[in-house]
Order: structure tokens, then C-alpha cells, then sequence
């Protein structure tokens, strides 16, 4: 799954970035109810014994969010915010959603914004020192 995110991402900074916050995490692709409801794979035949592309519908996540039709913790909840801003635009409030962060995730997401900024190497610092 991590795989095909990837691929669908490349070259598109600020979608890698919310691609990588979410793997990082390692807790919402993991989960069957988000996979099957908002991460979209191209089914494609031609691409036997290659990587199929996927991708996150981040608007129907933000919906399902706002609607409460998706149960999580409230900084799994701003994670999910956050990273849908990255890749679509969606508004967060940034001081809201930081304050329920503890330090690793805080570290996600740090190494997100860096990464949106091309600073590659101070994202993969900040990813070593969280564990992710």
C-alpha cells in the first residue's frame, strides 16, 4: 500500500509529504475502515509485477471526519487534518491541532512541513529521531 502512495505521489512535494505523514503515523493504514473507505487503487491489468498506484480521497476523509462517521483519537483525528491539508488545501487550524500532538507525531509532522520546503535531509533527521 505504502508502496503505490508513494509512486502516485512522486514529484508532487506537498502530497508526498501528507503521503509520508500518513505512513509515518502507522496507524491509519492499518486500519480496514480507512483503507477501504478512502485510499483508492488503480486497477489496472497491464500492470502485473508492478506497482499499482494508490492514492488517499482526503476530501471524503475530512468529510467523514467532520461527520464523526469516523472513529479515532482526537490526534489521530488532527494527524488525518493535517495531512489533508498538505495534499488538498484543507483548512486546519494549525494551534488547535499541534497542542494534542506528543513528541513523536509533533516529529511527523515536523519532518512533513520540511519536507513540503524541499529540505529533504532535515526531514529524514527528524524522522530518525522519532523511531518512524
Amino acid at each position: 500500500m505504502a508502496t503505490g502512495l508513494r509512486a502516485h505521489a512522486a514529484g508532487l512535494l506537498c502530497v508526498v509529504a501528507a503521503v509520508e505523514l500518513l505512513i509515518g503515523h502507522a496507524v491509519w493504514l492499518r486500519r480496514a475502515e480507512f483503507v477501504d473507505r478512502f485510499v483508492r487503487v488503480q486497477a489496472d491489468p497491464a500492470l502485473v509485477g508492478q506497482t499499482a498506484l494508490a492514492w488517499v480521497d482526503w476530501r471524503a476523509v475530512v468529510a467523514a471526519l467532520d461527520a464523526d462517521r469516523l472513529p479515532c483519537s482526537g490526534s489521530e483525528r488532527q494527524l488525518l487534518r493535517i495531512a489533508a491539508s498538505l495534499a488538498e488545501g484543507v483548512p486546519v487550524d494549525l494551534g488547535g491541532a499541534l497542542t494534542s500532538f506528543d513528541r513523536v507525531n509533533l516529529g511527523l509532522v515536523a519532518a512533513a512541513v520540511l519536507a513540503v520546503g524541499a529540505h529533504h535531509e532535515g526531514a529524514a533527521e527528524l524522522a530518525e529521531v522519532t523511531g518512524r
